[in-house]
């Protein structure tokens, strides 16, 4: 029997939205894929702020930007609801919760990190993170490759980095410049989409429903488009200026701006570039410290991308996490503000969506090549450059990865639970073993 209701609910106040928004930056955990199936299961089907299509449409737009895709779903919708007041507003109460308990993580873990019982724990999640990093490959991959010509891209771009330690921005230039000529030449092969279209369900008239028009705050004009990138562009240059008088947090600045522009594919696209940056040129924290902050991002609330809170507090405390979220989440901000109406008005057209189609496709092969990066300093920890096999080989930490894959993968189990039991092994593993 159905009894989808015809009428629309009244249309939330700010208040009742700030209320809604406030709660899911505490609650919104599971990474990108549980946050979006949680603000759909909120706001398409139980309270029908936004159609079904409506809601689809917005995430396949931020499917193709840059930055975390969940972060800017929210400040997508809440922008149709609420106009530029409400993005910002659902945007900030979606990461800050995660900011206050990560950075509260990481004092933590800079104090008593070296205690035997959190070296336990991390005995196990170091594993488990590889498991789940090897599996937002495949998931990402299972929408994204559908076709020879993109795995070819997806394995190129892993020799790249893996091989020939190329930086993620030219894999990243290379593989739009690809996507280019490849929708030009090949057409077929580059068209985005795929994973998430092709929903005709129906919950129901909504507040924003297939068929309302496009809300007077969120149609184009030239004129708001350069009002827009001018208040930005006057935001980021007025902070850079603050920060001119300590070259450490000018520089992470810098890092973490360019990180928000080239991460295009989700938040696991992030790591790679933050890892080259953090990890291999800056040396703000070591390959085990970044894994560690990863395994506690996936623990905790908020978008996955807050590690670049963890990686900012690794190197200059409270003031590099203020410095890379901040620097991390406006662009953000302006890709929904300024580009939202641009890209609404140019959707399905092949000249926008080829090159970052393409660039999708090379980010599979670049979080293969962290997959593999982890799995090596997890498998064997005193390995270096020289010697990358250096004994002892932790058989265990293997057992723990695979079966941590497998539980995701087969049995589509919660990444909270696989890191929880496969902590708590570790930690029972690294008791026990002095005994024998």
């Amino acid at each position: 029997m159905s009894e989808r209701p015809q009428t629309p609910p009244v249309t939330p106040t700010l208040g009742q939205a700030f209320r809604y928004w406030l709660k899911l930056g505490f609650i919104s955990f599971g990474g990108p894929a549980g946050q979006i199936a949680m603000m759909h299961t909120d706001l398409v089907e139980r309270k029908r702020w936004i159609s079904e299509q409506r809601f689809l449409h917005a995430l396949n737009f931020c499917m193709l930007l840059p930055g975390p895709e969940a972060t800017q779903l929210a400040i997508y919708i809440s922008w149709l609801l609420h106009g530029v007041v409400g993005g910002v507003m659902a945007g900030v109460l979606f990461f800050l919760p995660a900011f206050i308990l990560l950075s509260s993580l990481a004092a933590i873990y800079l104090a008593w990190g070296d205690v035997p019982l959190v070296q336990g724990l991390f005995y196990g999640i170091k594993p488990a993170v590889v498991a789940i990093v090897l599996f937002a490959a495949w998931r990402i991959g299972s929408k994204a490759l559908q076709n020879n010509i993109l795995w070819g891209m997806a394995i190129l771009a892993f020799v790249a980095i893996f091989v020939f330690d190329i930086g993620f921005p030219w894999i990243v230039l290379a593989a739009a410049l690809l996507g280019v000529i490849g929708g030009k030449v090949m057409p077929d092969k580059f068209k985005s989409g795929g994973g998430h279209g092709a929903s005709h369900k129906q919950y129901g008239a909504a507040v924003i429903d297939d068929h309302t028009p496009t809300p007077s705050h969120a149609q184009f004009s030239w004129a708001k488009l350069c009002v827009t990138l001018v208040v930005f562009a006057s935001i980021w240059a007025i902070a850079m200026w603050a920060l001119s008088g300590n070259q450490g947090l000018a520089a992470m600045a810098s890092f973490f701006t360019k990180a928000a522009f080239l991460t295009i594919g989700g938040a696991y696209a992030v790591l790679p570039y933050v890892y080259q940056g953090g990890v291999e040129h800056y040396g703000w924290l070591t390959g085990a410290q970044m894994m560690d902050g990863l395994a506690l991002g996936e623990t905790t609330p908020g978008p996955l991308i807050m590690i670049v809170t963890w990686v900012g507090y690794m190197g200059a405390g409270l003031a590099g996490a203020a410095v890379a979220t901040f620097f991390t989440f406006l662009p953000s901000f302006l890709f929904i503000i300024a580009a939202g109406p641009v890209v609404e008005s140019t959707r399905n057209d092949l000249k926008f969506t080829a090159p970052l189609t393409g660039v999708t496709a090379a980010v599979v092969g670049v979080i293969m090549n962290l997959a593999v990066f982890f799995a090596w300093h997890t498998f064997w920890p005193n390995g270096t450059g020289e010697t990358p096999f250096a004994q002892p080989f932790e058989w265990f930490t293997v057992i723990i990865a695979v079966a941590a894959f497998v539980a995701l993968w087969k049995y589509k189990a919660d990444i909270m639970h696989v890191i929880s039991a496969s902590a708590a092994i570790g930690l029972t593993y690294s008791m026990l073993l002095p005994l024998f």
